[in-house]
Protein backbone atom coordinates (compact mmCIF):
# COMPACT_ATOMS: atom_id res chain seq x y z
CA UNK A 1 0.00 0.00 0.00
CA UNK A 2 1.40 3.47 -1.35
CA UNK A 3 1.31 6.64 0.96
CA UNK A 4 -2.03 7.66 2.33
CA UNK A 5 -3.74 10.67 0.04
CA UNK A 6 -7.13 10.85 1.54
CA UNK A 7 -8.22 9.43 5.01
CA UNK A 8 -6.97 5.61 4.85
CA UNK A 9 -6.71 5.57 1.14
CA UNK A 10 -3.75 5.58 -0.91
CA UNK A 11 -3.77 7.19 -4.97
CA UNK A 12 -4.97 3.80 -6.53
CA UNK A 13 -7.42 2.94 -3.50
CA UNK A 14 -8.70 6.45 -3.45
CA UNK A 15 -9.34 6.05 -7.26
CA UNK A 16 -10.59 2.83 -7.15
CA UNK A 17 -13.50 4.10 -4.61
CA UNK A 18 -14.72 6.97 -7.22
CA UNK A 19 -14.26 5.01 -10.67
CA UNK A 20 -18.23 3.89 -11.12
CA UNK A 21 -17.03 3.04 -14.68
CA UNK A 22 -14.73 0.63 -14.06
CA UNK A 23 -16.77 -1.10 -10.85
CA UNK A 24 -20.05 -1.21 -12.87
CA UNK A 25 -18.95 -2.03 -16.77
CA UNK A 26 -22.06 -2.66 -18.09
CA UNK A 27 -22.53 1.30 -17.84
CA UNK A 28 -22.32 1.89 -21.66
CA UNK A 29 -25.60 -0.26 -22.21
CA UNK A 30 -26.94 1.63 -19.70
CA UNK A 31 -25.91 4.73 -21.41
CA UNK A 32 -27.32 3.91 -24.42
CA UNK A 33 -30.63 2.46 -23.29
CA UNK A 34 -30.77 5.99 -21.29
CA UNK A 35 -30.76 7.19 -24.49
CA UNK A 36 -33.12 4.85 -26.61
CA UNK A 37 -35.86 5.73 -23.85
CA UNK A 38 -35.83 9.55 -23.75
CA UNK A 39 -35.99 9.29 -28.03
CA UNK A 40 -39.02 7.69 -27.26
CA UNK A 41 -39.97 9.63 -24.91
CA UNK A 42 -39.54 12.76 -26.88
CA UNK A 43 -41.72 11.29 -29.64
CA UNK A 44 -44.35 10.53 -27.58
CA UNK A 45 -44.77 13.74 -25.09
CA UNK A 46 -44.74 16.98 -25.56
CA UNK A 47 -42.50 18.88 -24.89
CA UNK A 48 -40.40 22.09 -24.91
CA UNK A 49 -36.95 21.69 -25.69
CA UNK A 50 -33.65 23.49 -25.81
CA UNK A 51 -35.37 26.66 -24.01
CA UNK A 52 -31.97 28.71 -23.61
CA UNK A 53 -31.78 30.27 -20.02
CA UNK A 54 -28.39 31.85 -20.03
CA UNK A 55 -26.05 33.43 -22.80
CA UNK A 56 -23.85 30.42 -23.05
CA UNK A 57 -24.70 27.73 -26.03
CA UNK A 58 -24.86 24.76 -22.95
CA UNK A 59 -27.55 26.98 -21.03
CA UNK A 60 -30.17 25.27 -22.32
CA UNK A 61 -33.52 23.07 -20.71
CA UNK A 62 -36.20 20.99 -21.61
CA UNK A 63 -39.71 21.42 -20.33
CA UNK A 64 -42.82 18.53 -20.30
CA UNK A 65 -45.44 19.64 -19.08
CA UNK A 66 -48.13 17.97 -17.10
CA UNK A 67 -51.75 18.38 -18.18
CA UNK A 68 -52.96 19.44 -15.00
CA UNK A 69 -52.44 23.80 -14.47
CA UNK A 70 -50.22 25.12 -12.02
CA UNK A 71 -48.53 21.24 -11.17
CA UNK A 72 -45.52 21.37 -9.09
CA UNK A 73 -42.26 20.71 -10.81
CA UNK A 74 -39.69 17.81 -10.73
CA UNK A 75 -36.00 19.16 -12.06
CA UNK A 76 -33.60 16.20 -12.84
CA UNK A 77 -30.02 17.44 -13.29
CA UNK A 78 -28.03 14.56 -14.89
CA UNK A 79 -24.99 13.19 -14.15
CA UNK A 80 -21.56 12.22 -15.86
CA UNK A 81 -18.64 13.85 -13.17
CA UNK A 82 -19.46 16.53 -14.52
CA UNK A 83 -18.12 16.01 -17.80
CA UNK A 84 -19.89 13.88 -20.08
CA UNK A 85 -23.70 12.77 -20.52
CA UNK A 86 -26.21 15.19 -21.48
CA UNK A 87 -30.07 16.14 -21.09
CA UNK A 88 -31.15 14.47 -23.54
CA UNK A 89 -30.15 11.17 -22.88
CA UNK A 90 -32.60 11.70 -19.85
CA UNK A 91 -36.04 12.88 -21.21
CA UNK A 92 -36.83 9.33 -20.14
CA UNK A 93 -37.68 10.52 -16.41
CA UNK A 94 -40.66 12.76 -17.43
CA UNK A 95 -42.64 9.48 -17.97
CA UNK A 96 -42.48 9.01 -14.27
CA UNK A 97 -43.76 12.19 -13.66
CA UNK A 98 -46.09 13.41 -16.03
CA UNK A 99 -48.75 10.78 -15.24
CA UNK A 100 -48.72 11.70 -11.66
CA UNK A 101 -48.92 15.63 -12.55
CA UNK A 102 -46.04 16.84 -11.92
CA UNK A 103 -43.90 18.74 -15.35
CA UNK A 104 -40.51 17.65 -15.62
CA UNK A 105 -37.38 19.87 -16.75
CA UNK A 106 -34.25 18.77 -17.96
CA UNK A 107 -30.94 21.17 -17.59
CA UNK A 108 -28.18 21.21 -19.29
CA UNK A 109 -24.82 22.58 -18.05
CA UNK A 110 -21.38 23.26 -18.94
CA UNK A 111 -18.98 20.12 -18.94
CA UNK A 112 -15.01 19.82 -18.18
CA UNK A 113 -12.24 20.20 -19.13
CA UNK A 114 -13.51 23.49 -21.57
CA UNK A 115 -15.35 24.94 -18.36
CA UNK A 116 -14.51 24.78 -14.45
CA UNK A 117 -16.74 23.34 -11.50
CA UNK A 118 -17.40 27.28 -10.31
CA UNK A 119 -19.48 27.76 -13.96
CA UNK A 120 -21.09 24.27 -14.02
CA UNK A 121 -22.39 24.85 -10.52
CA UNK A 122 -23.72 28.77 -11.63
CA UNK A 123 -25.10 27.25 -14.73
CA UNK A 124 -27.14 25.12 -12.60
CA UNK A 125 -28.10 28.18 -10.07
CA UNK A 126 -29.09 29.96 -13.33
CA UNK A 127 -31.13 27.56 -14.65
CA UNK A 128 -32.89 27.49 -11.46
CA UNK A 129 -33.68 30.91 -11.33
CA UNK A 130 -34.71 31.33 -15.07
CA UNK A 131 -37.11 28.67 -13.81
CA UNK A 132 -38.68 30.24 -11.36
CA UNK A 133 -38.97 33.12 -12.42
CA UNK A 134 -40.75 31.84 -16.05
CA UNK A 135 -42.58 28.13 -14.19
CA UNK A 136 -45.82 29.94 -14.84
CA UNK A 137 -45.58 31.10 -18.57
CA UNK A 138 -45.41 26.88 -19.06
CA UNK A 139 -48.48 26.40 -16.82
CA UNK A 140 -46.57 25.13 -13.51
CA UNK A 141 -45.90 26.65 -9.60
CA UNK A 142 -42.64 28.19 -9.13
CA UNK A 143 -43.45 27.81 -5.35
CA UNK A 144 -43.12 23.56 -5.73
CA UNK A 145 -39.84 23.37 -7.21
CA UNK A 146 -38.35 19.48 -6.34
CA UNK A 147 -34.73 18.94 -7.36
CA UNK A 148 -32.69 15.48 -7.96
CA UNK A 149 -29.65 14.77 -9.20
CA UNK A 150 -27.74 11.82 -10.37
CA UNK A 151 -24.53 11.03 -9.08
CA UNK A 152 -22.62 14.70 -10.05
CA UNK A 153 -26.05 15.94 -10.00
CA UNK A 154 -26.56 15.36 -6.92
CA UNK A 155 -23.99 17.65 -5.61
CA UNK A 156 -25.59 19.99 -8.03
CA UNK A 157 -28.91 19.60 -6.82
CA UNK A 158 -27.35 20.10 -2.97
CA UNK A 159 -25.78 23.40 -4.09
CA UNK A 160 -29.33 24.76 -5.63
CA UNK A 161 -30.65 23.49 -1.91
CA UNK A 162 -27.85 25.18 0.22
CA UNK A 163 -27.47 28.24 -2.43
CA UNK A 164 -27.71 32.01 -0.90
CA UNK A 165 -30.57 32.79 -3.55
CA UNK A 166 -31.35 36.60 -2.29
CA UNK A 167 -27.41 37.06 -3.12
CA UNK A 168 -27.18 34.83 -6.21
CA UNK A 169 -29.83 37.67 -7.70
CA UNK A 170 -31.84 39.65 -5.49
CA UNK A 171 -35.14 39.55 -7.09
CA UNK A 172 -35.23 35.88 -5.55
CA UNK A 173 -36.44 34.62 -2.47
CA UNK A 174 -34.75 32.46 0.07
CA UNK A 175 -35.37 28.61 -0.93
CA UNK A 176 -36.71 28.40 -3.70
CA UNK A 177 -35.96 24.93 -4.20
CA UNK A 178 -38.47 23.21 -1.88
CA UNK A 179 -36.45 19.80 -1.28
CA UNK A 180 -33.87 17.25 -2.84
CA UNK A 181 -33.29 14.22 -3.74
CA UNK A 182 -29.65 12.89 -4.07
CA UNK A 183 -29.22 9.54 -5.86
CA UNK A 184 -25.65 8.43 -5.39
CA UNK A 185 -25.05 11.97 -4.61
CA UNK A 186 -21.73 13.66 -3.71
CA UNK A 187 -21.43 16.38 -1.22
CA UNK A 188 -17.27 16.89 -0.15
CA UNK A 189 -15.45 17.45 -3.65
CA UNK A 190 -12.33 16.95 -0.84
CA UNK A 191 -11.63 13.42 -2.43
CA UNK A 192 -12.50 14.26 -5.77
CA UNK A 193 -9.98 16.81 -6.31
CA UNK A 194 -7.35 14.30 -5.30
CA UNK A 195 -8.43 11.64 -7.14
CA UNK A 196 -7.99 10.73 -11.06
CA UNK A 197 -11.21 12.78 -11.84
CA UNK A 198 -8.86 15.97 -11.16
CA UNK A 199 -6.86 15.57 -14.33
CA UNK A 200 -10.28 16.43 -16.26
CA UNK A 201 -11.80 18.97 -13.41
CA UNK A 202 -8.57 20.76 -12.48
CA UNK A 203 -10.22 22.10 -9.32
CA UNK A 204 -7.91 24.03 -6.73
CA UNK A 205 -8.64 22.61 -3.44
CA UNK A 206 -10.47 26.05 -2.28
CA UNK A 207 -12.86 25.21 -5.27
CA UNK A 208 -13.85 22.11 -4.47
CA UNK A 209 -14.62 23.22 -0.72
CA UNK A 210 -16.71 26.06 -2.18
CA UNK A 211 -18.48 23.96 -4.56
CA UNK A 212 -18.98 20.93 -1.41
CA UNK A 213 -22.77 21.00 -0.43
CA UNK A 214 -21.54 19.68 2.81
CA UNK A 215 -18.89 22.39 3.69
CA UNK A 216 -21.79 25.47 3.29
CA UNK A 217 -23.40 27.63 5.77
CA UNK A 218 -26.58 28.90 4.25
CA UNK A 219 -28.87 26.33 4.23
CA UNK A 220 -32.65 26.61 4.70
CA UNK A 221 -35.30 23.98 5.69
CA UNK A 222 -36.11 21.49 3.20
CA UNK A 223 -36.79 17.69 3.09
CA UNK A 224 -33.35 16.04 1.94
CA UNK A 225 -33.22 12.39 0.48
CA UNK A 226 -30.05 11.15 -0.08
CA UNK A 227 -30.04 7.28 -1.92
CA UNK A 228 -27.19 5.55 -2.37
CA UNK A 229 -27.19 2.13 -4.11
CA UNK A 230 -26.78 -0.70 -1.47
CA UNK A 231 -23.41 -1.85 -4.54
CA UNK A 232 -21.63 1.59 -4.01
CA UNK A 233 -18.40 1.86 -2.80
CA UNK A 234 -17.62 2.76 0.59
CA UNK A 235 -16.83 6.17 -0.16
CA UNK A 236 -20.29 6.82 -1.55
CA UNK A 237 -21.65 5.41 0.98
CA UNK A 238 -19.90 7.46 3.39
CA UNK A 239 -20.53 10.55 1.92
CA UNK A 240 -24.10 9.48 1.66
CA UNK A 241 -24.49 9.09 5.03
CA UNK A 242 -22.47 12.35 6.21
CA UNK A 243 -24.82 14.67 4.06
CA UNK A 244 -27.88 13.33 6.31
CA UNK A 245 -26.09 13.69 9.80
CA UNK A 246 -25.41 17.06 7.96
CA UNK A 247 -28.75 18.34 7.11
CA UNK A 248 -30.17 16.36 10.45
CA UNK A 249 -27.76 18.66 12.15
CA UNK A 250 -29.42 21.50 11.18
CA UNK A 251 -32.63 20.46 12.67
CA UNK A 252 -33.73 19.84 9.09
CA UNK A 253 -35.82 16.60 7.49
CA UNK A 254 -33.39 14.09 6.02
CA UNK A 255 -33.79 10.75 4.86
CA UNK A 256 -31.18 7.60 3.82
CA UNK A 257 -32.70 4.93 1.67
CA UNK A 258 -30.79 2.50 0.12
CA UNK A 259 -32.31 0.21 -1.91
CA UNK A 260 -31.31 -3.15 -2.27
CA UNK A 261 -29.64 -4.23 -5.27
CA UNK A 262 -29.08 -1.53 -7.12
CA UNK A 263 -25.88 -0.14 -7.97
CA UNK A 264 -24.32 3.67 -9.18
CA UNK A 265 -25.89 3.30 -12.19
CA UNK A 266 -28.90 0.88 -11.94
CA UNK A 267 -30.97 2.96 -8.97
CA UNK A 268 -31.88 5.52 -12.39
CA UNK A 269 -33.24 2.43 -14.47
CA UNK A 270 -36.48 2.82 -13.16
CA UNK A 271 -36.85 6.72 -13.20
CA UNK A 272 -38.96 6.16 -16.00
CA UNK A 273 -41.68 4.16 -14.72
CA UNK A 274 -44.32 6.32 -12.67
CA UNK A 275 -45.49 3.32 -10.45
CA UNK A 276 -41.55 2.75 -9.46
CA UNK A 277 -40.83 2.44 -5.65
CA UNK A 278 -37.76 5.45 -6.45
CA UNK A 279 -40.35 7.76 -8.03
CA UNK A 280 -43.35 6.85 -5.48
CA UNK A 281 -40.95 7.92 -3.02
CA UNK A 282 -40.05 11.31 -4.15
CA UNK A 283 -43.68 12.30 -4.80
CA UNK A 284 -44.76 11.57 -1.83
CA UNK A 285 -41.62 14.29 -1.18
CA UNK A 286 -43.25 16.74 -4.13
CA UNK A 287 -46.92 15.78 -2.72
CA UNK A 288 -46.11 17.53 0.87
CA UNK A 289 -44.74 20.76 -1.02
Amino acid sequence: MGEAVYRDYDQEGLDAQYNNRKRFPDYIDRFAAWAEWSVETRKRRKGFLDIPFGDQPTETLDIFPAEQPNAPIYVFVHGGYWYSLDKSDHSYVADGMAPNGVTTVVNNYALAPDHDMDEIVRQNLAAMAWLYRHARDYGADPDRIYVCGHSAGGQLAAMMLVCDWPSFAPDLPAGIIKGVCAISGLFDLEPIQLSYLNKTLKMTPEMAIRNSPIRQSYPVEAPLLVVPGEDESEEYHRQSSAMVAFWEKLGYPAELLVPKGLDHFSLVDSFGDPESPLIQRQLADIRAL
